[in-house]
């Protein structure tokens, strides 16, 4: 059978029209014929060829079994219900006998028509197609504007909930609706002239209100480059400072490494020198057996393998060797002996955890695992990354120019009383030089009293001497020792006063560094919520500059499809105006010549009978009567006519005269 579907297709340029010889829409039929024309329809393929025979030896031959056909479910209520909605439609261009036509007049009077528009073709979009009747959203009375209509353009996360910013534009708005309220009439020249005054000032107004906007606009802008540019420097100085501990870490292998190698060859010198210092005479020592089996360090137990010694070399001495693991009759024997179920392994395949709910959903579970693997892959490559040697410069780099010196300062010649000062000055710093040095001595002197004293008293040779002597010895003992007393207890107590200090300023500082992080980011926090409201009020201009030019685009189409039909009907009343008015005419030019023929033929018969029976004072009276009614009037039009048409221009000149006078 013959599938076709029935398609609407809108004609574009007579979209509007709705006239016999312009259509506004036209209909077409698209064949859906699956069966190419080169295919006889008769023909059912070999499978259904080779069926058909086995059925008919089946007939013949009762042994012979034909497996019954099992198809397949074809959903057509499920996935497959897609494949079931084209429905075949007869075309118009197909001549059917009568009684077909008659068929499907009645399943259409019983079942309902079978042709439908399933669907339209069309260049515009969906959201342009008009498929509801117009609703408007709201209705206002005639003569009210509420000024709930001025927020109907601010939706949620757009202007809703009103900040700061909405509420001055709702009071700028009911401003401007009290000034247009106040505006004059435009009754005469004045008025106009007094509105046009306002307008310009209103108008300047909203300009210095514009103008102060974009200043601020501009300040935020400013202010956001200056904390960029610091981001920028701050990480440049941590980028910097990044690279500097590089360069010290480098060295710092670099140390190490040396020292490593400094330490081990003193360890090996060490040890030489040790060696050599066991046997410093060169003497040959013979073998000490005990010593060397008593020592479990010596190389009887553990030979070095630069002497020619190779203890692994015979190894294969201390193998266990078993029957029942070296020989084939050991292992079958001890397999015989295993109990069934070891040799015997039963393996489980392991159940596939199910990852997904019923209704698609990953588990939690699955995720965590999925998140696990992934961070312990991570882990992998960062511990099995090679850390690849930083590369030397490929490209030159500049070297900036060091900054010139500034210029040499020019000492001033100084004047005769501030050298006298300066030369005062000189000289009392002498004298204070002096002076220091003078109590330098004398401290030095103080200090080294004991070294003299002791100088001078080595040629005392007499016992008094010495008794005294000793006897200042001692005091000078017990004074130091008296002077250590309390110099440590001076130490103990400045330490304590010291932890003490420490412990106050630490916590001191603790403080205030944690007081510097908040205070950063309660700053960097304010700085990003300014952002988000800036960049908030931007969308929200945009979206409403936008919105500003949908609604106009919508209302310039509303116009020009209203003009068009306004055209349209105004060429259709137009036409069909003409028609009647030119039938009309024709109508009254017949009648009135039908009437005009009738009374001509009765006019005609009763001048005939008058002629027939006049007299000659009634011929006179008829041509005075016929010169008075017609030759007299027409003199009069022609006169008055030649009089209207000399006085016309005055009259124009004189109501262009009174025109300018009402302009000025």
């Amino acid at each position: 059978s013959l599938l076709t579907s029935l398609v609407k297709v809108p004609i574009f340029t007579s979209m509007f029209s709705s006239l016999i010889h312009f259509p506004g829409y036209s209909l077409c039929l698209d064949s859906k014929d699956p069966v190419p024309p080169l295919i006889d329809r008769r023909w059912r393929g070999r499978a259904q060829q080779r069926l058909e025979a086995l059925q008919q030896l089946a007939l013949g031959q009762p042994s012979l079994q034909i497996p019954p056909i099992v198809y397949e479910d074809p959903e057509v209520s499920g996935r497959n219900r897609y494949k079931y909605f084209a429905r075949p439609l007869i075309p118009s261009n197909m001549l059917l006998p009568p009684n077909v036509c008659y068929a499907t007049e009645i399943d259409s009077k019983i079942f309902g028509p079978k042709l439908r528009t399933l669907g339209t073709q069309t260049d515009y979009r969906d959201g342009e197609a008009q498929t509801d009747p117009y609703s408007p959203e709201y209705v206002v009375p005639s003569g009210s504007v509420p000024e709930l209509l001025t927020l109907a353009t601010l939706t949620w996360g757009r202007g809703l909930p009103a900040g700061l910013a909405e509420v001055e534009m709702i009071e700028r708005a009911r401003e401007k609706r009290a000034w247009e309220a106040t505006l004059p009439a435009m009754d005469n020249a004045a008025q106009i002239a007094k509105r046009r005054k306002m307008m310009d000032d209103m108008e300047r107004k909203e300009w210095a209100f514009r103008e102060q906007e974009i200043e601020k606009l501009q300040e935020i802008r400013l202010r956001v480059l200056k904390k960029l540019l610091l981001r920028q420097q701050e990480k440049q100085s941590e980028l910097d400072a990044k690279r500097l501990d590089d360069h010290w870490q480098n060295h710092q292998k670099a140390k190490k490494e040396k020292m490593k190698k400094i330490q081990h060859d003193f360890v090996l010198m060490l040890r030489k020198l040790i060696a050599k210092r066991k046997n410093v005479m060169g003497k040959l020592e013979r073998r000490d057996i005990i010593k060397e089996y008593t020592d479990f360090a010596s190389q009887t137990y553990a030979p070095l393998s630069r002497i020619g010694y190779f203890p692994d070399n015979h190894s294969e001495r201390f193998v266990v060797k078993n029957f029942y693991l070296n020989t084939f009759a050991g292992l079958c024997e001890l397999e015989a002996a295993l109990p069934h179920s070891v040799t015997q392994a039963k393996i489980k395949a392991p159940k596939p955890k199910h990852t997904t709910t019923k209704t698609g959903f990953v588990k939690r579970a699955a995720r965590l695992e999925v998140q696990l693997a992934l961070v312990h892959q991570a882990l992998l490559e960062k511990k099995n990354k090679v850390e690849e040697p930083k590369k030397p410069l490929r490209f030159l780099k500049k070297i900036e120019k060091p900054v010139p010196r500034p210029p040499t300062p020019i000492l001033e010649k100084p004047s005769v009383e501030e050298e006298e000062i300066e030369l005062a000055v000189i000289c009392l710093q002498k004298l204070l030089r002096g002076r220091a040095i003078q109590n330098l001595m004398f401290e030095e002197k103080e200090k080294r009293m004991e070294l003299i004293q002791e100088l001078r008293t080595t040629h005392a040779l007499h016992e008094d001497g010495q008794l005294l002597l000793k006897a200042e010895e001692q005091t000078i003992r017990a004074l130091q020792q008296q002077r250590d007393l309390q110099m440590h207890e001076l130490s103990s107590v400045e330490s304590r006063l010291a932890q003490e200090e420490g412990r106050a300023l630490a916590n001191m500082f603790d403080f205030l560094s944690k007081e510097l992080l908040r205070l950063q980011e309660e700053r960097r926090i304010h700085a990003f919520v300014m952002l988000a409201e800036r960049q908030r009020r931007m969308r929200e201009a945009e979206e409403s500059g936008r919105r500003q030019v949908e609604e106009r685009r919508r209302q310039e189409e509303d116009e020009i499809f209203r003009q068009v039909v306004k055209v349209q009907q105004s060429t259709i009343d137009s036409y069909l105006e003409d028609i009647i008015l030119s039938t009309m005419e024709n109508t009254a030019e017949e009648q009135a010549r039908e009437e005009i023929q009738r009374m001509a033929v009765e006019i005609n018969d009763i001048a005939y009978e008058m002629e027939s029976c006049r007299t000659h004072l009634q011929s006179e009276e008829i041509v005075a009567e016929l010169v008075y009614a017609f030759l007299i009037p027409e003199i009069e039009k022609t006169s008055i006519r030649e009089k209207v048409r000399k006085l016309s221009p005055m009259i124009l000149f004189h109501q262009f005269l009174m025109g300018f006078s009402l302009l000025k």
